[in-house]
């Protein structure tokens, strides 16, 4: 067990399957956009510590860049987008990569595929390292898909509880 502020968490996916997942996944995202010149937009702050592993991998000529989004408030997501860090870099013609640290209900990706959209793209693609299916509000097709969850709640990896739990090389899930 490992205590994070006042809450209580349990190895849920250690570092090697986490590790071997992003292979698995950088190996396709080589495959299908060899010769497009993605731009790889990781959506801060949970995305970091899964787009450096995953970015370690691609082999594809390519960009990244940085969103900050936040809808989340202490361990539930709030449906409420702030935009934090606009994107700087030209997105027209370009074929996007979102890579998000976990969808659950989906506002958060809902309001970046209208937001990027509206930049006309060649194509919006989505990675996430963590999908919970049962909390999904939108109809967003997810391309890039490292582990299915319960909705659950967890840290590590990048994935934060107010702020904390960050660093962990695991995915941690609340302890009952």
């Amino acid at each position: 067990m490992i205590t994070i502020q006042d809450l209580k968490f349990k190895t849920f996916l250690n570092k090697e399957q986490i590790r071997e997942r992003i292979t698995e996944l950088a190996t396709q995202i080589n495959h299908d956009m060899a010769g497009q010149n993605p731009l790889f937009l990781g959506i801060l702050n949970g995305s970091f510590m899964f787009l450096s592993e995953l970015f370690k991998q691609i082999n594809v000529s390519c960009e990244v860049s940085f969103l900050k989004v936040n809808s989340y408030h202490n361990m539930a997501s709030s449906g409420k987008i702030r935009e934090l860090i606009g994107l700087s870099t030209p997105i027209e013609g370009r074929h996007v990569v979102i890579v998000e640290d976990i969808v659950d209900t989906g506002f958060t990706l809902d309001f970046l595929i209208n937001t990027l959209q509206k930049g006309n793209p060649a194509s919006i693609r989505t990675i996430t390292l963590l999908h919970k299916p049962s909390a999904m509000k939108f109809d967003h097709k997810i391309d890039y898909l490292g582990f299915e969850i319960e909705n659950k709640f967890v840290v590590g990896f990048g994935l934060d509880y107010n702020g904390y739990g960050r660093n962990s090389e695991e995915i941690l899930v609340k302890a009952d």
